[in-house]
Order: structure tokens, then C-alpha cells, then sequence
């Protein structure tokens, strides 16, 4: 059958589950957040999910709130079958819930209970986890508390950023919305399956001031905050007395690193990285940036500083 949907979105992430969901042109309305000033020139500049919606030839709604009666409104005056929902941004009141004929499915980016809240993708690689996924969850009032309908697992590998486990999962979450979408269009709802009360764990949004690595914390833990950090807000730390922008890195074992300098100290520094002392084991800094500088390796900020790179043999 087909399916009046309304979709609300607004970053990067949620474009590939628009595309998803107007596969069958069964989306009648988007919402998205007001455009906002970007760029050096701070013009005001539509969302990824708007410009998408506008490509697509779909109608557009951008309003600050939708707690007020005129909202309540306008979205039933749409008479949707369901609302699709993938990182908005705003809060649905209950009032908005109860709409949608079949109800509101968000599409998030964890396998939940673990990681609700705002920065799941980035919280999971900072953990140290090394398996994830997406939940299609039918919406409920609480913070990501709804049941799960469908889900989808990827793994972690030891070198994904923040950015790339980003992209790979906005594609997995087009593909379960697509799943239970399938499903529905055949008059199959999917079973909605309560979340376990236990291993419940909320990302936090990202603050700027948690992009400072602190060497006093184990050299493992500080590799994950790199990769989980990269591209926004991006590590950041005082190398040989110069602030740098941290943007690949590993952690090493060095047994005596830690009896021989204090942490923050360069142990060494060559082709394959520079070693920086942890309160545990070593970090190999491989790509860096300087202020107002682009990304390079390691090997090319030595050239420049050839007080830290070891005399030619």
C-alpha cells in the first residue's frame, strides 16, 4: 500500500534515509531546521536535508518549534501515514507523536540501549567499542527509551574516525529504513521489541574543550579520542611547546616510556610517527595540523622542525 510519509532531517546523516524514503515519491513534506548563518560571511544556508528536499521537487516546512498549536496543524492538515525521523534536532511533544497513523520511527545511529543521545557515533569509537549498528525505533516520548523495530551491525575497525563510521552508518540507516518500509508498504508492522533495562549508556553532545588530550591518560584511551574526534571537534594538544591539531594517531606499547620522561614528552620521532609519552604507553602521532596550516604526516612537520627529528645517521 502506499504511504503518505512526512520525513524530518537535518544534517549529512539523514540525507541517504530521505533518499530512501522518497524512492516510492511517498513523501509528501520535509522538515528541517531554519537555515543558519555558516561560513566566514556567516550567510544564512540551508540544511543538507532542505537542499536534498528541494532536488527532490518536495515541499519544505522550517519551523523553530513544534510545540505550538499552529504546528500541530499544519502537520495534520498533511494527513500522514508515518513520520520518519533522523537527527532533527527539534523535540517531538507528544501531541506531534500521536499524528502519523502509524506513529513516528526514528532512524539512530547505535545499537540501542547503548549510546541514546546526541553523539552516539562518535561516543562508541571514544569507548573503545568495536561493534555498532543502527536501530529503527518506533518514537516515544523518553529520549531514545521507544522499542526497536529493526537493526542493523557493523564493526569497528581499529582505524575508523569518527567521520567514516558517520558516513558508513548514515547508508546502513537508509537500508533499515528501507527494510521496515518494505514491510509496511506490504501491510507488515514491524514487531516493536522493548529495550532491555540493562546496558543503557547516553552520549553526550561534543564539547569543543574535550578535543585537549590530557597525556596523563593511557595512550589507548587518547588514540580512541583522535579517531573519534576526526573531523569535529578534532584533537588537539601542546607538542615540543607548540599547540597542534591531532588528526591520526596510534597508541604503541613502550614498557619503559613512562619510568624514562614524564608524560607530554617526545620520546622519539621519525618517519613513522612521533612518540609522545602517556601515563601509559605511547602515542604515535602520524597526521597532524599547525595553526592555520592543512593536514600533514608526521614526517612532514619534522622537516620543519628539526629539533625534534633525530640527527642523520
Amino acid at each position: 500500500m502506499p504511504l503518505r510519509i512526512v520525513f524530518a532531517g537535518t544534517p549529512d546523516f539523514a540525507v541517504p534515509s530521505l533518499r530512501a524514503a522518497a524512492r516510492h515519491g511517498e513523501v509528501v513534506a520535509v522538515y528541517t531546521q531554519p537555515d543558519r548563518p555558516a561560513g566566514r560571511g556567516r550567510a544564512l544556508t540551508p540544511s543538507p536535508v532542505k537542499r536534498e528536499a528541494m532536488q527532490l521537487g518536495i515541499e519544505v516546512l522550517q519551523p523553530e518549534t513544534l510545540k505550538q498549536q499552529v504546528s500541530r496543524d499544519a502537520l495534520r492538515a498533511l494527513k500522514p501515514d508515518l513520520m520518519v525521523v533522523v537527527a532533527y534536532g527539534l523535540i517531538l511533544p507528544q501531541r506531534i507523536l500521536d499524528i502519523p497513523a502509524h506513529g513516528c520511527w526514528n532512524v539512530h545511529a547505535s545499537l540501542l540501549p547503548r549510546w541514546r543521545g546526541a553523539a552516539p557515533i562518535q561516543r562508541t569509537i571514544e569507548a573503545g567499542d568495536t561493534e555498532t549498528g543502527v536501530c529503527l525505533m518506533r518514537m516515544e516520548k523518553g529520549l531514545d527509551t521507544g522499542p526497536v523495530l529493526l537493526s542493523r551491525k557493523t564493526p569497528i575497525g581499529e582505524q575508523d574516525t569518527g567521520g567514516q563510521l558517520h558516513d558508513r552508518l548514515a547508508e546502513l540507516g537508509a537500508m533499515v529504513l528501507a527494510d521496515g518500509l518494505g514491510l509496511l508498504r506490504a501491510g507488515i508492522h514491524p514487531q516493536p521489541q522493548p529495550q532491555p533495562e540493562e546496558g543503557v549508556t547516553y552520549a553526550h553532545k561534543l564539547e569543543k574543550h574535550e578535543a585537549k588530550l590530557d597525556w596523563t591518560l593511557p595512550a589507548v584511551v587518547l588514540a580512541n579520542k583522535v579517531r573519534a574526534f576526526n573531523p569535529w571537534p578534532v584533537a588537539e594538544a601542546v607538542i615540543a611547546g607548540e599547540r597542534l591539531r591531532i588528526h591520526g594517531a596510534v597508541a604503541v606499547a613502550q614498557a619503559d616510556a613512562g619510568q624514562a620522561k614524564a608524560p607530554g614528552a617526545v620520546l622519539a620521532a621519525g618517519r613513522e610517527g612521533i612518540d609522545i609519552v602517556c601515563g601509559e604507553g605511547v602515542l604515535r602521532i602520524r597526521a597532524l595540523q599547525r595553526e592555520g596550516g592543512k593536514v600533514i604526516t608526521a614526517a612532514d612537520y619534522l622537516n620543519a622542525r628539526r629539533d625534534l627529528a633525530p640527527p642523520a645517521a
